[in-house]
């Protein structure tokens, strides 16, 4: 790719770039294809020498494997609506069917989550006590505090066991996190407006289900995507329909200065009348200095999860048979990995025939001590996990690759009311500013695709 790569300050060619998105991650770059679609100048700027942000596809010894997120769900009609847009040059890849399977660690083995009446009634995941609880889940009156952590509304509708052995390590493996500093409406707004709107989690997916909807709402559903051949291909796809010279790569220590009595900022030797920012919340300072800092201090209270991601491949797979997508793991279990993820089992091409490509997850805020340690430290928890939980006689690896995330998942806690209404103060005071990312709006690769895609839609009819 030959895109723009400077050591210096970046400059821009175009003359009449008005928009300035920086960052060329997901949201950067949805955002910086849907402006170009509808015939908005723009340009962005990326702090790395590639395009994509977290999103980087591995391939070696026939293995193909994430180093960032590993894949998505099709939850907002945009996700799909991108892979339209870039059908000539990127395919989907649906997971398959057949390794739909979840499984739950418990007691020393593999449970499969339930997923219909017969399995529910006989799990052992959940009480006697609480399986009666949950059939009775529609029946039971709404919360009344907006501020519910996800564990308080869980216990208070499904039971103790059904958060511990269900909610708790769901929310491990999207967040990382802890289910009771977790805020449902900001963390599980879907499952939040299921109670305010219909008054149960049961009876409203029931309710919802029934509802007539659109040929274009019928496009978000819970289906797991990639792209084939990995998901840096949705991202080539992007960067070749933005144009590779609307992109500037190493562009170090960007500071953008506020233009005096004007609604314009100046970015290196450019003005521009919008910048659209899609760093985490810990760079916004230095991005913009001009910002208020008791206002950027709030947004940058929410904390983030460390996460550090094993990839491990096996040319011949001879532990647990893996028809499943993958598994979690409870806080409750005591383990150091909060779940193993069977790419091979359910998106093609990803191991050798008869091989296994997984991905061992760790550390979070269940465990943020495990980011600290060495790569030979990391390899050794992961080769006690991995031989235990997957039936392995001996572990022995024909790729592994280590990967850490400082600042993997922002956790959308208590403090999260206080950071939108300074994110929404900033934004009033200083227009054109806009504050995007995972921030706000949902951590999921289809949540960044739908900001990015609104903003652009937004700005492209002002």
């Amino acid at each position: 790719m030959q895109h723009r790569n400077s050591q210096e300050p970046c400059k821009v060619n175009k003359e009449n770039v008005k928009i300035a998105i920086i960052g060329a991650g997901l949201t950067g770059l949805t955002t910086a294809f849907y402006l170009k679609k509808n015939g908005v100048n723009f340009h962005v700027f990326e702090k790395d020498d590639r395009p994509g942000g977290v999103i980087r596809t591995n391939q070696q010894d026939g293995f193909v494997f994430e180093s960032g997120p590993n894949t998505g769900a099709l939850g907002q009609p945009e996700a799909a609506e991108l892979f339209e847009d870039l059908k000539d040059d990127c395919t989907l890849e649906v997971a398959n069917e057949s390794a739909k399977a979840r499984w739950i660690w418990l007691n020393g083995k593999w449970r499969v989550i339930p997923s219909g009446l017969i399995g529910g009634i006989t799990t052992p995941l959940f009480t006697f006590g609480d399986k009666l609880r949950i059939l009775g889940e529609p029946f039971r009156k709404p919360g009344t505090n907006p501020d519910e952590t996800v564990a308080e509304m869980v216990r208070r509708r499904m039971g103790k066991s059904f958060l511990r052995n269900a909610v708790d390590p769901f929310l491990s493996g999207v967040y990382a996190g802890d289910p009771e500093k977790l805020i449902t409406r900001f963390a599980l707004p879907k499952l939040y407006n299921l109670e305010q709107n219909y008054g149960s989690f049961i009876g409203g997916s029931i309710k919802k289900a029934k509802e007539p909807k659109t040929e274009r709402e019928k496009k978000a559903t819970k289906v797991v995507f990639s792209a084939e051949g990995g998901l840096e291909n949705l991202v080539k796809a992007l960067v070749k329909n933005i144009g590779e010279e609307n992109i500037s790569l190493n562009c170090k220590n960007l500071e953008v200065k506020k233009q005096e009595g004007e609604n314009s900022y100046q970015l290196g030797e450019e003005t521009f009348t919008h910048v659209i920012s899609t760093v985490g919340a810990y760079g916004l300072q230095n991005l913009f200095p001009f910002l208020p800092a008791e206002k950027v201090n709030e947004i940058n209270q929410m904390k983030y999860a460390k996460v550090t991601q094993v990839s491990l491949g096996f040319k011949k797979w001879e532990g647990l048979p893996i028809r499943s997508f993958g598994g979690l793991v409870p806080s409750a279990e005591k383990r150091q990995v909060l779940g193993i993820l069977f790419l091979s089992s359910f998106l093609k091409n990803r191991a050798p025939e008869g091989g296994a490509m997984l991905s061992v997850f760790m550390g979070g805020i269940r465990k943020p001590e495990l980011f600290d340690l060495s790569d030979e430290e990391l390899l050794k928890v992961a080769e006690q996990e991995v031989t235990e939980m997957m039936g392995l006689k001996t572990f022995n690896p024909d790729v592994c690759r280590i990967f850490r995330y400082q600042h993997a998942i922002p956790q959308y806690s208590f403090e999260s009311e206080q950071k939108l209404a300074a994110i929404s103060a900033l934004e009033q005071e200083f227009p054109g500013v806009i504050l995007a990312g995972n921030i706000r709006d949902g951590i999921g690769m289809a949540d960044r695709i739908k900001q990015g895609r609104l903003i652009a839609d937004q700005l492209s009819t002002n």
